[in-house]
């Protein structure tokens, strides 16, 4: 039974332990988080142990120097002492540089994209693939198709700081640092052992969570070889239903019943009510339509527990109206909590992963070592989709009133309405949650190996020190994206249609079968159907489950060859000081390779050349075809720095870059520092910066997801192109997106300015202020549109979009409402600009008696402007700022501040963040009387805006010695102190912003750090 199958093995909790565990929580700030001048030097020095820190951002070794891109570092007591989690990613995206960034909490609904479960940086909302993260300076292979690399795969316990780029350094590391780099950077001289340990829990007793990780660095041979070892493991329970009281309010976006009786009378289209509801589904069906007789006349009718038959109580707001043509959607009051979609979806996954990280060094000589390294990661996530729904279900009633009952009547609708009901009736349409079938499930399953081998080392050139390295590196990356109890299409479909068996049909007579065993053709006949009954709850056969349902997958290798030199020296001098240059090169290959089991692929359809233009699917979701490809890159750079005297200095670099798929392109930048005085450093960049086709937008074959689109005709009573003419409009539809790649895309360009100061004051000790201005204008910008603006340009008379979308006729019931394919493939096409400020304040005051110190630190981020345009006539530009309605829009505001006291017995924080409140949507108007007429693309709402957010985070460590030479912390951690909601949306399902807010509420955290030497 699937139901005991694997998804319900995985859900075990640990409640438990929470009883068992206080509200307290950990971190020291000291401070959270540095700018650059905050820590000395910015670029380069010589740590104690001997090892040459290189400072993301440059390519040039020099000490003292410090680039003119804003640089933030977070150290390794930032990391141990004010993270929320024990999840690295979760701090670094507390920084307001970023926003929108790949979290297992929002990708729950990224189906078929493989992408469900990963942790991917996303610096000022341009996309993750557009931030380039690096692992001691080189690049990584990604966790999916798409290139974006998994934070989880970083060894966490060996990360001696992060250093966070935000602006272009395209020119010092090629492709996908359009906004900036994210470089977590090892301890490669660790010293000792490191053994850390923590858990965790929600205050509600759920999402349990524990990791462990233990590291070791040794040296040998008179210090001359050095080894390093970690391994490290995580879980988490996963919360698989939403059971908090902020999604059970009923808070939804309706359609204004005095717009709809005139839409002319300068009333808002949509206002926001509460206590309101889905209406077209049930957990056990609801009867959205009948025929025959009066039309309609069995509509609202719902089935509960063993087929007991219930009437709905509709609401005092019901749109579309009960009595109209079109299924009613949404109800406000009556029996508007009957739905259950919003209650049985996931809050959190089922995260299992381990890793284990080796490292190797050896100097063969005073100045050379040579290295190699390798890690190996493994995860697997469960999550829970959502709900097996369907609508749209028609059964058969034609006869049922006949004796005897022919088989074009449905057996389970005769016996659980009865002959009376289904008088004069020939069929009816039912939609579902299907309380009775499992979930549909998203269990990803990655394996990461990482392995580097090279040598760096110093000499004496121009009377000056020159540093060399060389490496070769090969990543891989075996992703098996599996979906867990998903509908076959054509199963489901034989298992709806139920008969009596009549005589002589080689089954016992008035048994009920499956109407494609019973009926006239033999060649339809399937022994393994199993007639399933969709008229209730606990109604179902688990054998008819076990029927529909299966388990798509994919299974795609990513293999990633790197080799690379680089080469910085000081040739000579001028009057004003040292000029300094590196150059180097690096050849790159990425190659995807896939596999899918035929009885997964969906069947596509061809044109007369023989291309993709849609196709048939088998699946409900997760129809997937397998992708190969393969492209590799040749890239050479020069940067340089030239001091001009006065305090100035000069930074400039060139790449160029030869792409086997994409061509040539070259990327440079000009940056400059000046410091007329200590208190004060002023800094400029200007950059071109590129990102270049990554394996899915250049060869992914093709996959399918669903959902369901609105009809942006159907307030004036018309329907899109592709619904027949003479059919009812209906208020949205039901579709399948069929997306691909595209071999002839170029790199994405992008031009920016990078403009800020820093104040160190000598009055003022200890206070610290960047201030930096960003502007990034993005031309050819790769991108595919979603499947309503389609729909949407499609309406609007754009022939190019219509022929995008076809009918799929196996899926379509209704010639009112037919389903869709609706295929999306990339293009260079877009552009995007994005501005705005980033503020970093800092004061650290030592305390007067004792050793402690207090530190006050404020970051934040105003986001001017961030507005897409597709290149496609008849779409609005948008500015999407200060919108806070999902992971694509931007808050105005995004900050964090903290207070932080520390010494040798302690240290205690307080962290507060939050963004602030914004619009629902961008093109929304706001108004309440004299409205304009609402459009497609310029909506009137009465109150188009939604609530910020803000959380208080609670930190306490408690320092003690360790055996005879180590030290100890014990820490305690409270995230979301006040239990503060999430930014809460007017929608239905999860009904919150999942990529800006806190969704689990007020959890705690403990644990142990013990460090030998």
């Amino acid at each position: 039974m699937r139901r005991n199958g694997r998804n319900g093995r995985l859900l075990g909790g640990k409640a438990g332990i929470g009883m068992a565990m206080t509200a307290l929580a950990l971190v020291h700030s000291a401070p959270a988080m540095a700018q650059d001048d905050s820590v000395r030097p910015t670029t380069n020095s010589e740590s104690s142990s001997g090892e040459t820190i290189v400072v993301t951002g440059t390519r040039i070794v020099r000490d003292g120097f410090q680039a003119p891109t804003p640089l933030t570092v977070l150290g390794e007591a930032d990391i141990d002492n004010s993270s929320p989690t024990n999840n690295i990613a979760d701090f670094v995206n507390t920084l307001p540089s970023l926003a929108g960034s790949t979290r297992p909490s929002n990708s729950r609904l990224n189906i078929s994209s493989g992408q469900a479960g990963i942790n991917a940086l996303n610096l000022r909302n341009l996309g993750a693939e557009r931030t380039l993260i690096l692992v001691n300076g080189k690049r990584s292979v990604g966790s999916t198709i798409t290139g974006l690399v998994d934070i989880n795969t970083i060894p966490q316990a060996l990360i001696s700081r992060v250093e966070v780029v935000t602006g272009g350094a395209s020119a010092a590391y090629g492709s996908d640092a359009v906004a900036g780099v994210v470089n977590f950077i090892l301890n490669n001289k660790y010293e000792g052992l490191k053994v850390e340990g923590d858990a965790g829990i929600t205050q509600e007793g759920d999402g349990f969570n524990y990791s462990a990780s233990v590291a070791l660095g040794k040296s040998f041979a008179g210090g001359r070889g050095h080894i390093l070892l970690s391994g490290e493991l995580a879980h988490r329970d996963g919360i698989f239903q939403v059971d908090r009281d902020w999604n059970q309010i009923g808070f939804l976006r309706f359609e204004n019943p005095a717009y709809l009786a005139n839409a002319n009378s300068g009333a808002p289209q949509y206002i926001f009510v509460r206590g309101a509801g889905p209406t077209n589904s049930t957990p056990g069906s609801i009867i959205t339509n009948s025929a025959g007789g009066t039309a309609n006349r069995l509509r609202g009718l719902y089935f509960g527990n063993g087929g007991s038959v219930n009437q709905f109580v509709w609401g005092d707001l019901t749109f579309p109206a009960v009595s109209g043509a079109a299924v009613p959607l949404r109800t406000r009051g009556g029996d508007w909590r009957v739905n259950d979609s919003g209650r049985n979806i996931g809050l959190d996954p089922r995260d299992d992963r381990y890793g284990l990280f080796g490292r190797l060094s050896y100097e063969v000589s005073d100045n050379v070592q040579i290295f190699a390294e390798a890690a190996y990661n493994r995860q697997e996530v469960l999550f829970n989709a959502g709900p097996n729904l369907q609508t749209g279900i028609v059964l058969n009633a034609t006869g049922c009133t006949q004796t005897p009952v022919p088989i074009t009547c449905n057996a389970f609708l005769l016996n659980t309405l009865g002959a009376e009901a289904l008088q004069g009736i020939t069929s009816v349409t039912i939609a579902t949650t299907s309380a009775d079938l499992p979930f549909r499930g998203i269990n990803n399953k990655r394996r990461v190996q990482r392995y580097l081998i090279g040598a760096e080392g110093e000499f004496d050139a121009f009377g000056k020190t020159a540093r060399w390295d060389i490496y070769g590196q090969y990543g891989r990356a075996d992703l098996r994206e599996q979906l867990r109890d998903i509908q076959n299409i054509a199963r489901i479909n034989a298992a709806r249609d139920a008969a009596f068996a009549p005589a002589g049909s080689g089954f016992p007579t008035g048994s009920i079968q499956c109407l494609i065993n019973v009926d006239a053709n033999p060649n339809n006949n399937d022994p393994s159907c199993v007639p399933l009954n969709r008229l209730g709850l606990g109604v179902a056969d688990p054998a008819a489950i076990d029927y529909v349902l299966g388990d798509p997958y994919r299974k795609q290798v990513l293999e990633q060859m790197v080799f690379g030199a680089n080469f910085s020296f000081t040739p000579f001098a001028t009057w004003a000081g040292d000029v300094s240059i590196a150059v180097g090169g690096e050849y790159r290959k990425e190659e995807i390779k896939g596999f899918v089991p035929d009885e997964f692929q969906p069947v596509p359809t061809r044109d007369a050349n023989g291309n993709v233009i849609g196709a048939t699917n088998r699946w409900s979701v997760g129809n997937y075809l397998p992708s190969f490809g393969s492209y590799n890159v040749k890239e050479a750079y020069l940067e340089t720095v030239v001091p001009l005297g006065f305090g100035l200095e000069f930074n400039g670099a060139v790449r160029a870059t030869d792409y086997s798929q994409a061509g040539y392109v070259t990327t440079w930048k000009a940056g400059a520092t000046w410091q007329p005085i200590d208190d004060i450093r002023l800094r400029v960049t200007r950059s071109r910066d590129i990102r270049a086709p990554n394996l899915n937008d250049l060869f992914q074959a093709g996959t399918a997801n669903s959902d369901s689109v609105s009809n942006p005709g159907f307030i004036t009573g018309t329907s899109p192109s592709f619904v027949p003419a003479g059919q009812p409009p209906q208020a949205g539809y039901s579709y399948s997106g069929f997306a691909t790649g595209n071999t002839e895309l170029v790199p994405e360009k992008s031009d920016q300015w990078n403009v800020g100061a820093v104040l160190t004051p000598r009055f003022l000790p200890g206070f610290n202020l960047a201030v930096d201005y960003f502007d990034i204008r993005l031309k050819g910008g790769i991108g595919s549109f979603t499947a309503q603006q389609i729909v949407n340009l499609c309406f609007l008379g754009e022939q190019a979009f219509c022929n995008a979308i076809s009918v799929d006729a196996a899926r379509t019931q209704n010639p009112a409402q037919p389903y869709l394919v609706i295929l999306t493939r990339p293009f260079n096409a877009a552009s995007q600009k994005s501005r705005g400020i980033d503020i970093d304040a800092s004061y650290r005051i030592p305390m007067a008696q004792g050793n402690g110190a207090f530190t006050l630190r404020g970051l934040a981020t105003r986001y001017l402007e961030n507005r897409f345009n597709s290149g496609v006539p008849n779409t609005v530009v948008l500015n999407t700022v200060g919108v806070n309605g999902g992971q694509f829009s931007t808050p105005k505001w995004i900050y964090r501040v903290s207070a932080a006291y520390d010494d040798d017995d302690f240290s205690l924080t307080a962290v507060g963040r939050g963004v602030s409140a914004g619009k629902y949507v961008a093109n929304g108007i706001e108004c309440q009387t004299t409205c304009p007429v609402s459009t497609v693309n310029a909506p009137t709402y009465e109150r188009n805006r939604v609530k910020g957010a803000f959380y208080v985070d609670l930190n306490f460590t408690q320092k003690f010695s360790a055996f005879s030479e180590g030290s100890g912390e014990f820490f305690i951690n409270v995230t979301n102190l006040l239990n503060g909601n999430p930014i809460l949306l007017p929608e239905t399902g999860l009904a919150a912003n999942s990529t800006y807010s806190d969704l689990l509420g007020r959890s705690f955290r403990f644990g142990v750090r013990i460090k030998t030497r």
